[in-house]
C-alpha cells in the first residue's frame, strides 16, 4: 500500500488535447510505471473545468517521498515524446506530495 500520492496538475492547450492524452497514455504511464517505488498511477479530468484550476491531474501512488525525486522518476519523464511534443506546451502545472493519513 502507498504512504505517498504524487499529484501533477497540469493544463494544455485544448487543440494538443488528443494528443496529450494518447501520448501520456501510451508512452508517459508506462515508463513512468517502470520508475522503482511507482506503486500505481490514475489520471483524471474536469468535465467542467474551472478558471485557474488546471483540467488534467495525475495521481502517482508512490512508495516514498523521495521517489519523483529520483534519477530514475527523471530518466523516465525524459523517454519518448513526452518531453519534445508535450512538455513544452503544459501550463499552470502544479506538483504536490501529500501523506496518506487514512
Amino acid at each position: 500500500m502507498s504512504e505517498y500520492v504524487y499529484i501533477v496538475q497540469m493544463d494544455i492547450p485544448p487543440e494538443l488535447e488528443a494528443e496529450f492524452n494518447h501520448i501520456y497514455d501510451t508512452q508517459h504511464l508506462p515508463e513512468m510505471m517502470k520508475v522503482p517505488g511507482v506503486l500505481s498511477i490514475e489520471r483524471y479530468a474536469q468535465e467542467k473545468p474551472r478558471p485557474g484550476i488546471p483540467k488534467f491531474a495525475a495521481f502517482y501512488y508512490v512508495a516514498s517521498d523521495d521517489v519523483a525525486e529520483s534519477a530514475a522518476w527523471v530518466a523516465a519523464s525524459d523517454v519518448g515524446d513526452w518531453k519534445i511534443k508535450i512538455r513544452p506546451h503544459t501550463f499552470n502545472v502544479i506538483r504536490s506530495l501529500y501523506k496518506i493519513i487514512s
